[in-house]
């Protein structure tokens, strides 16, 4: 009797014990732990991330090859200033040129933010284990507004010159002399084509 018990709880414990590496295995998957590959780390040092999250994906060439692991501030003293610092897990297969580009870029509509590295041609030096390269920073949202802004104040102003009659354009669309006088050559030239000869002789 004594051992048909213990005989069942040896199977109820291994039914919990392969249960337990079943989830553990589940909750790794899900939270994108990179547990089973090795990979190296690397920071990226940007003045402005606009919105990039711990768990960004980074990709390299348009490839997901890692993810950012942590993000803070530093001051660096030679230049009086601070930093975002932006830590990244990159795979260990990957080998990534020293003079790569790196800017945060946007996917898809709902405008998640990650992190994109464009190879360089520097393929003799590559980055090592927390290495730096210095990211391009992207515009800041009430900066592209001011910029469309001042486009569109401009175009404003041109379509006002154009109908004050300034400019070639103005003059051409809106004065009448400007308009008969280039009438009258077209009519001349057509009466008398011969005339376009004698000024491109005289040209020549």
């Amino acid at each position: 009797m004594i051992f048909g018990k213990t005989k069942l709880e040896l199977k109820v414990g291994i039914f919990v014990f392969i249960g337990l590496i079943i989830l553990v295995v589940f909750i790794l998957s899900i939270g994108g732990l990179k547990t089973w590959s090795s990979g190296y780390r690397i920071n990226l040092n940007f003045n402005f991330i606009n919105g990039v999250k711990i768990g960004a994906p980074v990709r390299f060439a348009g490839l997901d090859v890692g993810e950012v692991k942590k993000i803070g501030l530093q001051f660096i003293p030679q230049e009086n200033r601070s930093v975002v610092r932006l830590e990244a897990w990159v795979r260990d297969i990957v080998r990534i040129p020293a003079d790569s580009t790196v800017w945060v870029n946007t996917l898809g509509l709902l405008g998640e933010k990650y992190v994109e590295i464009i190879p360089g041609k520097d393929y003799a030096n590559f980055l090592k284990d927390n290495q730096s390269l210095i990211g391009v920073d992207p515009l800041p949202i009430h900066e592209i507004f001011n910029r469309a802004e001042s486009i569109l104040r401009n175009l404003d102003d041109g379509i006002m010159k154009i109908r004050d009659k300034e400019g070639s354009l103005g003059k051409l669309l809106y004065d009448d002399a400007v308009y008969n006088e280039l009438e009258a050559l077209l009519t001349d030239v057509r009466k008398n084509p011969w005339k376009l000869l004698i000024k491109t002789k005289e040209k020549k």
